[in-house]
């Protein structure tokens, strides 16, 4: 994966948990950001770590739109959305080299 290259993403506590959308220009970085707690907020009150959809954009703007809409979904939108490439809810994070969290 490229370092700029715009992401959305969803994060969950566990299977149909706590979800936290968000966009990024790294998505490593941002995994890493979560994992470590580098931020106060909803994500890490709630424990939402694990990286269970992503959806890569060529441009920041498309993906910040995208973000804005998905955010506005109801949670069994993004459940399906989830579900339809990740029916296990697998922490995607792994896969790109991170310890489970």
């Amino acid at each position: 994966m490229r370092t700029f290259e715009p992401t959305v993403y969803i994060l969950a506590s566990r299977y149909r948990g706590a979800l936290y959308t968000g966009v990024t220009s790294d998505l490593l970085a941002r995994i890493h950001q979560h994992r470590c707690g580098t931020f106060d907020g909803y994500a890490k009150r709630r424990g939402i770590e694990s990286l269970v959809w992503f959806e890569r954009h060529d441009d920041i703007e498309i993906a910040i739109r995208r973000e804005k809409t998905i955010k506005r979904w109801s949670r069994q939108w993004k459940f399906n959305t989830i579900e339809a490439s990740n029916s296990e809810w697998r922490d995607l994070a792994v896969d790109l080299g991170f310890s489970p969290p």
